[in-house]
C-alpha cells in the first residue's frame, strides 16, 4: 500500500484525482442505468419468446401423428438450420447480437407426390425453429449485457465506496497535517520573536 505523502503537492494531486473521479462517476452511473434498462428489456423479450415457443410447440404437436406417416419426403429435413443470420449493434458500449433470419434447407418435394398438409407442417416446423433460434440470440444478448452491467456496477461501487471516500479522507488528513504545521510554525515564530525582544531589552 502506498504511503500518503503529507505535502502540498500531494494535496493538489489528491484534489485533482477527486475532481476526476467526481466528473467520471455520473457517466458510469448513466451507463449502469442504461444497461439495467437493456437487461430488463432483454428479460421481457425472452419471456415473450418463450410464450410464443410454447404456443408454437402445441401447433407442431398437432401434426406429430401425421409426421409418422411414410412419405416420399422427410418433412423434418426442411426444418434443418443451415445457418442463423445475425448482425451486431453497439448498445451502451456492448456489442450485442440482433436476429435477422434463419436459413433453412430448400424443400425439394413435388406437390403432387405429397399430402396437402406437408406445406403447412413445414411452415409450422420452421416457425418453431425460428422462435427457438430467436431465443438463443436473445439469451446471447442478455448474457453480454449482464456481463457488462456487472463490470460497470463494480466500477461504480469502486468509485462510490472506495476511491472518492479515500480521496476525501486523504485530503482531510493532509489539510489537518499542513494546518498543524502552519500553527507550529507560527508558534515557533512567536517564541523566536519574544526571545529576540528579551535580548534587546537586556542589551
Amino acid at each position: 500500500m502506498t504511503v500518503l505523502k503529507l505535502t502540498k503537492n500531494e494535496l493538489r494531486s489528491q484534489q485533482t484525482r477527486l475532481q476526476q473521479f467526481q466528473r467520471y462517476l455520473p457517466t458510469l452511473q448513466l451507463k449502469k442505468a442504461m444497461l439495467q434498462f437493456e437487461v430488463n428489456q432483454a428479460h421481457m423479450e425472452i419471456a415473450i419468446l418463450h410464450e410464443e415457443f410454447a404456443e408454437s410447440r402445441i401447433r407442431v404437436e398437432e401434426f406429430a401423428p401425421l409426421l409418422l406417416e411414410k412419405l416420399s419426403c422427410d418433412v423434418l429435413r426442411y426444418a434443418d438450420v443451415l445457418r442463423v443470420k445475425k448482425r451486431y449493434e453497439n448498445i451502451a458500449g456492448v456489442e450485442i447480437p440482433i436476429y435477422e433470419e434463419v436459413v433453412f434447407r430448400t424443400p425439394d418435394y413435388f406437390l403432387l407426390d405429397t399430402p396437402v398438409w406437408v406445406d403447412q407442417a413445414t411452415r409450422l416446423l420452421q416457425e418453431f425453429v425460428i422462435i427457438r433460434e430467436k431465443i438463443a440470440v436473445a439469451e446471447e444478448k442478455r448474457r453480454a449485457l449482464e456481463k457488462e452491467l456487472r463490470e460497470v456496477s463494480i466500477r461504480v461501487n469502486l468509485f462510490e465506496k472506495v476511491l472518492i471516500p479515500r480521496s476525501i479522507e486523504n485530503i482531510k488528513k493532509i489539510r489537518i497535517f499542513l494546518g498543524d504545521q502552519q500553527l507550529a510554525a507560527v508558534a515557533q515564530a512567536k517564541v523566536a520573536k519574544r526571545k529576540i525582544s528579551k535580548r534587546k531589552e537586556i542589551a
